[in-house]
């Protein structure tokens, strides 16, 4: 979920979509499946409105002109990268066009089942660590020629952390502790030291949460590759700490054999990320609140290998 400004606009308004329209569509530009039923998801995200389509399908169209530039991405490379990963990722099955009042492209996918991953609904931490090390790691080794490069379309993930670094030092400046203020800029500074010097690596760039599957506890499924592209891997990382912790983040550094700087850069997208949660106008109070949490944690992490 992508909820933060680009570097160089606003966050772009969303268009509102409903069941009506999507059937529309459907039926329109799909007839052979229009009579399967149409009905939102409970959780459709943010940049895009996402719709089941039957029982075996879903139907993504994104909130917004430039997500919608992410259409065309993930039309041509998913299914590229879908036969070298270790677990299954959406793959398109169909491309929509603009139509009934809706401006954007718009895809159909096979539906993927499970429920996004939780601290509290997975079994073995530690083993979840590891099975998504695997799965960046093998992301990583997928031929990155032709790929798409940090750009707009994926909000520069994958480029250089300095991208954000005026939007980080005027969320600093709005911290209200001066200590924390002090130990987030020297975190901050400490990660853009570390410049990318390797080759361009395939990456997910957003390796969230709610974009991790579960079954039975257990990683079954990776989604949302709008955010996708070639270039540094290192804002993968984030989710060491914004879900794991202590050994299993540990195990997930081990096995993808992070190294220091690269290590240090993942830590500073995750701390970007919290920091202009935390410091974000109308942010409700609970994201808030775990914003200032994972501020802390990455404080204490980095004290530590200091």
């Amino acid at each position: 979920m992508t909820l933060e400004p680009d570097p160089v606009g606003p966050v772009p308004q969303r268009r509102d979509v409903d069941v009506a329209l999507v059937r529309r569509l459907v039926v329109a530009q799909f007839p052979e499946w229009a009579a399967l039923p149409v009905r939102p998801v409970p959780v459709g995200g943010w940049d895009n409105h996402t719709f089941r389509l039957g029982e075996d399908m879903l139907v993504r169209l994104p909130s917004a002109a430039a997500y919608a530039l992410a259409v065309e991405k993930e039309q041509r490379w998913l299914p590229v990268l879908a036969p070298h990963l270790p677990l299954p990722i959406p793959v398109p099955l169909a491309l929509g066009e603009p139509g009934a009042g809706y401006p954007h492209p718009w895809s159909v996918y096979r539906w993927l089942g499970g429920a996004p991953a939780s601290a509290a609904a997975i079994v073995d931490l530690d083993r979840f660590a590891i099975t998504l090390a695997d799965f960046l790691a093998a992301l990583q080794q997928v031929d990155p020629r032709g790929g798409p490069t940090p750009g707009q379309h994926n909000w520069f993930r994958g480029g250089p952390l300095r991208t954000y670094h005026r939007q980080l030092t005027q969320a600093v400046e709005k911290l209200a502790d001066r200590e924390m203020r002090g130990e987030v800029t020297a975190i901050w500074r400490a990660a853009l030291r570390q410049v990318w010097d390797g080759p361009p690596v395939w990456f997910h760039g957003d390796v969230a949460a709610g974009n991790l599957l579960l079954a039975d506890g257990a990683l079954t499924a990776v989604i949302d590759f709008g955010t996708c592209g070639v270039g540094d891997p290192a804002c993968d990382l984030a989710i060491a700490w914004t879900l794991l912790s202590g050994s299993s983040r540990a195990a997930f550094r081990g096995r993808l054999s992070v190294d220091t700087g690269t290590w240090a850069r993942g830590r500073g997208w995750a701390l970007w990320k919290a920091v202009i949660t935390y410091t974000g106008a109308a942010v409700p109070e609970t994201q808030a609140a775990a914003a200032k949490h994972l501020i802390d944690q990455i404080i204490t992490d980095h004290s530590r290998e200091a």
